[in-house]
């Protein structure tokens, strides 16, 4: 690679926040705050036993506000974030879904917004706090691989919470050479240099195939009752929620409730950078939700994908070059994209479609809550319509023989 280029692509991993290794994940997140914290992360640290024994909603009554005055590290502001928003799934979510919390207290809720606000983050467990930001590792000195890795705080559902959250950021590291093979599309087209623009895809291409092997661990790590019964209920937000039909009331905060979705993939930052590279658009309600999802997005990793989206279209490019080859490199993105895209209904179906259907079946009201999309749907079936709706969209974009601008 040429200096010159070098030094772009670094100034992009500066400004958007990016490693090369490891795309959006955050780089060797901190497990400890100052002591003044510790009442936080004494609370995250033991969140699974205290929402087990039903015991966390009474300490966290009983908890001081603390200030952020002690809080200055971007790392340090993220693990308070992460902390704060698994306490206040805990929280909220600790009857099960029978009795959910609808106000969040004063000591949570304040030292949240807080936190939030000097991120740039909404005041709830987001992906970015849950799959980018929450891991270790047990060697220090070994890899990244997932019998290395462990959550730095974790739900209720054992191995199979630890394997979701971990398998999900393994996805998100294969998606790293995808990012940097997108900002190099992007600055090949400002010059008109069709070999780099090629490659670029090709780079992409090997991430997101490499993003659908590493998705196939879920089937190893997680367990589809365990995920559905157990864990699934601590990601689900309160927006487009029957339990909470003008979402929570953050004490302290607001004298109104504030509704805010809960962590999706729809939130990953790479998958939607991808969609506006290769100009995919989605429409609609999909569109609107996609939309919305960036509001949920570390603010440099959001401002990535909108670079993307107003640099010269390489869609358009392709389509104003008679090049075979850049419009098979082009194609083969596009189609991987598709696959992966297949891929997760395929898991969605596993973990929350069949599983649904069994709870509905047995009268079980669960079958009613939705993590990541309209939650009037029951088993995951709205959710199921997202999904071929993005796919379907994705599949729109291939570029068709023949097809040229005149």
């Amino acid at each position: 690679m040429e200096a010159n280029s070098r030094e772009t692509l670094q100034a992009d991993f500066d400004a958007f926040n990016i490693s090369e290794k490891l795309g959006f994940l955050l780089e060797e997140p901190l497990t400890d705050l100052p002591d003044y914290y510790r009442e936080w992360l004494d609370l995250a640290n033991n969140l699974s036993h205290l929402i087990e024994s039903r015991k966390l909603r009474d300490l966290v009554h009983k908890m001081p506000v603390l200030s952020l005055h002690l809080l200055s590290d971007h790392r340090e502001l993220r693990l308070a974030h992460l902390a704060l928003g698994f306490i206040s799934m805990g929280y909220v979510w600790q009857e099960g879904q029978h009795a959910p919390a609808q106000i969040l207290p004063k000591a949570i809720a304040f030292p949240y917004w807080l936190v939030s606000n000097r991120l740039g983050l909404p005041p709830i467990l987001t992906y970015a706090d849950s799959i980018l930001a929450n891991w270790k590792l047990k060697d220090p000195t070994g890899d990244m691989e997932i019998g290395n890795l462990d959550l730095i705080f974790s739900f209720p559902g054992g191995e199979s919470a630890r394997g979701f959250c971990l398998v999900s950021l393994l996805v998100e590291m294969a998606a790293s050479s995808g990012i940097t093979g997108a900002l190099q599309v992007m600055h090949a087209i400002k010059n008109s240099d069709l070999i780099a623009i090629q490659k670029g895809l090709i780079q992409v291409t090997q991430s997101l195939k490499k993003m659908k092997e590493t998705f196939k661990l879920m089937h190893n790590h997680v367990d589809s009752t365990a995920f559905y019964g157990t864990l699934r209920i601590f990601f689900s937000g309160w927006r487009d929620n029957p339990m909470f039909p003008r979402g929570l009331l953050y004490e302290g905060v607001s004298n109104e409730p504030i509704s805010l979705s809960g962590a999706s993939a729809a939130q990953s930052s790479a998958i939607q950078g991808f969609d506006a590279l290769l100009c995919i658009q989605h429409e609609d309600e999909a569109g609107a939700f996609l939309t919305r999802m960036k509001d949920y997005m570390p603010p440099a990793h959001r401002q990535q994908i909108e670079t993307l989206s107003v640099s010269p279209s390489l869609r358009d490019f392709i389509l104003s070059n008679s090049s075979p080859d850049l419009c098979q490199a082009y194609n083969s993105c596009v189609s991987a994209l598709v696959d992966l895209r297949n891929y997760h209904m395929n898991v969605v179906a596993k973990y929350v479609v069949v599983p649904g259907n069994r709870a509905r079946a047995m009268g079980c009201p669960l079958s009613g809550v939705s993590t990541e999309w309209n939650v009037k749907g029951t088993s995951g079936s709205s959710y199921m319509v997202f999904l071929k709706s993005v796919r379907n969209a994705t599949q729109k974009a291939l570029i068709l023989e023949g097809t040229h601008v005149i």
